[in-house]
């Protein structure tokens, strides 16, 4: 009896090993993968690397550019059919010391036709100041090829700002979003700035 259960024992058990040991093993890989994934602080430079950034740090430096700005009123689902976005556009100022100023933004559609122009005089962003554009869903004069040009300027050289169109629509089930950030296409001369003691928000 004690021989039939102990062959029992070995018939069930001995299968068995392998699933232990290879569970035993992916166990330990997913320890290490997640070991991989815990927060790690920044790794301060060497004074000899911070100086091979100088010449690619001055490239973010403008004092005034015309931005590109995506932007989709809808995009396309299942068979075609067309969801609706409401579109959020901002400038960020990222300059912590100096205001720059937004002096058009204008509204495309798909066909490149300048749908709207949004200010009616130059909006000027103190230092890490933003102004934001917003495309009510409703509105599908844009399309889904719609986009912005915004033209900005500053008295002096400062950080290019951030410029960037939020996509969202929650009215269904699953809500969607999605953001596109702005390309520079050409940089502007800088014309004389009103020297006013408080910044513009006039908007149309």
């Amino acid at each position: 009896m004690f021989r039939f259960k102990l062959i029992v024992g070995l018939v069930i058990g001995v299968p068995l090993i392998p699933m232990f040991i290879y569970a035993a093993y992916m166990d330990k890989r997913l320890d290490e993968f997640e070991a991989t994934l815990h927060y790690q602080p920044p790794v301060e430079s060497s004074e000899d690397t911070q100086f091979q950034f100088v010449d690619q740090v001055a490239l973010s430096i403008s004092q005034g550019q015309v931005v590109y700005v995506p932007a989709y009123s809808h995009i396309y689902h299942e068979d075609g059919k067309p969801h609706m976005l409401t579109i959020t556009m901002s400038v960020r100022n990222t300059s912590d010391e100096n205001a720059i100023v937004v002096r058009s933004i204008r509204y495309f559609d798909t066909e490149g036709q300048q749908v709207k122009s949004y200010l009616r005089k130059p909006v000027t962003l103190g230092p890490l100041g933003t102004t934001e554009i917003l495309v009510e869903r409703d509105d599908a004069t844009g399309g889904s090829g719609a986009n912005f040009l915004v033209d900005w300027v500053a008295a002096t050289p400062v950080s290019e700002p951030i410029i960037e169109a939020v996509m969202i629509d929650t009215t269904g089930k699953q809500g969607i979003s999605f953001a596109r950030s702005g390309r520079v296409i050409r940089e502007v001369d800088r014309e004389p700035l009103a020297t006013s003691g408080s910044p513009s928000t006039e908007m149309e």
